[in-house]
């Protein structure tokens, strides 16, 4: 369902999780947000408008973002989960 994520409830818990392994060219598919279970940084591509932004000292927890590609370089944060 494309654009699905822009009316996507954000206080509504996840259904689904899968482990993301950062890559610098693998789509994933658009996230309710992510969980990062190791602090870092976070190099991401916004699902709205795919820009590419780094968040720098991410702590461990959920973070509310909706991407669709989690880059490996910049990326130092670990055991990273999509949450859908």
């Amino acid at each position: 369902m494309a654009g699905a994520y822009r009316s996507a409830d954000a206080t509504v818990a996840a259904r689904k999780a899968v482990a993301v392994v950062p890559n610098n060219a693998t789509l994933i598919p658009v996230t309710r947000s992510l969980y990062v279970g190791t602090s870092g940084n976070l190099t991401v591509r916004m699902a709205e408008d795919q820009t590419n932004v780094t968040f720098a000292n991410v702590q461990p927890g959920v973070f509310p973002v909706q991407v669709d590609m989690v880059f490996a370089t910049g990326t130092t944060a670990a055991d990273i989960v999509a949450l859908y």
